[in-house]
């Protein structure tokens, strides 16, 4: 293993250290305590006599100073238990696995179709530069990208399922629903997420033809194009095998880079339209002062964002060897 690699290696695993540190402070720093909100519904306080609430606090630990608390979470951690949640009443981990299909299903949803179609928009007005569609794509995909996610939500979910009833109004799937095959079940499925991808899509897009016009405007200057004009080959190949192949190296970093700041709109959205993902289980767990299962969420979010930072830096290396040939050369 070379000298980079070590590195890497070693400023992750302190990145991980610094946010589980974090993630166990600053549930602790919020007001009150789970056992001011053990009750039937979320949010709702349960007034309990101090002998009640300190028997609480005794049982689960909660009474020791914080080192002692943290050195317990580090130890158990360690072991591959993100704890026991306090108000749902069963381990951490199993809650967190029902809610992230929910949420990486959102997640990918939004990332392909906003870097297929900011991808191919970006190519198509970095190509008319200055002309009439570029003005026009740029004018409006810039003001669309400043619109975050959660208000385009409000937005959607107001106008086509509060306003038309096109969609439904919450939820992944229709409850107690009898599927007569799982191609109905599917459409269930897709019917009911239909509107939080297209909001995040949308939030995703304006970025996304952004980059994609500014890098295939640059390789378009690049020398090497009128070379291959010049050798008689077609404008197709040109494009496809020259032009956004060289193009597509800091797209593909920014998918995966920016794998964090969608997820953070993907909880917001979840809340929006009551999507059942690691969203709207981060507010119940606030809401309820649920310290392991806001630690376990938070905890889960950092390696997703770690790993597709790692994901990002094999497969540009993969698409331009010159990367890794620097680094060796200059340890950079």
């Amino acid at each position: 293993m070379n000298k980079k690699r070590v590195t890497r290696l070693a400023e992750y695993f302190f990145t991980v250290w610094v946010i589980v540190t974090l993630n166990f402070l600053l549930p602790r720093a919020m007001p009150g305590d789970p056992f001011l909100y053990l009750s039937s519904d979320v949010g709702e306080e349960v007034i309990f006599s101090e002998e009640q609430r300190q028997y609480y606090l005794a049982y689960y630990g909660l009474d020791r100073p914080v080192g002692g608390q943290y050195l317990s979470y580090m130890s158990e951690l360690l072991r591959g238990n993100l704890g026991h949640s306090l108000y749902y009443n069963e381990p951490v981990s199993h809650i967190i696995l029902r809610r992230l299909a929910w949420t990486f299903f959102l997640v990918i949803a939004a990332v392909i179709l906003s870097t297929f179609i900011g991808t191919v928009l970006g190519s198509i007005s970095a190509w008319y530069r200055e002309k009439w569609l570029d003005k026009f794509l740029f004018f409006n995909l810039i003001i669309m990208s400043e619109i975050p996610a959660f208000l385009l939500g409000l937005v959607l979910l107001f106008s086509f399922a509060a306003g038309l009833g096109l969609f439904p109004l919450s939820g992944a799937m229709t409850h107690f629903a009898g599927y007569e095959n799982w191609w109905e079940k599917v459409l269930d499925i897709l019917h009911h997420a239909f509107l939080p991808v297209i909001a995040l899509t949308i939030a995703r897009t304006g970025g996304m033809y952004l980059l994609s016009r500014n890098s295939v405007i640059t390789v378009l200057e690049k020398d090497y194009l009128r070379t291959a004009r010049a050798k008689g080959l077609s404008e197709k190949r040109v494009i496809f095998r020259h032009v956004l192949r060289n193009a597509m190296l800091p797209i593909v970093t920014r998918v995966f880079l920016s794998l964090g700041s969608l997820v953070g709109g993907a909880i917001l959205v979840e809340n929006v339209f009551a999507y059942p993902g690691l969203g709207h289980l981060m507010r119940e767990a606030v809401m309820v002062r649920d310290y392991p299962l806001i630690q376990g969420i938070f905890l889960v979010v950092t390696i997703c964002v770690l790993l597709a930072n790692f994901i990002a830096d094999f497969i540009y290396g993969k698409l331009d060897p010159r990367v890794n040939d620097y680094s060796e050369t200059y340890g950079g």
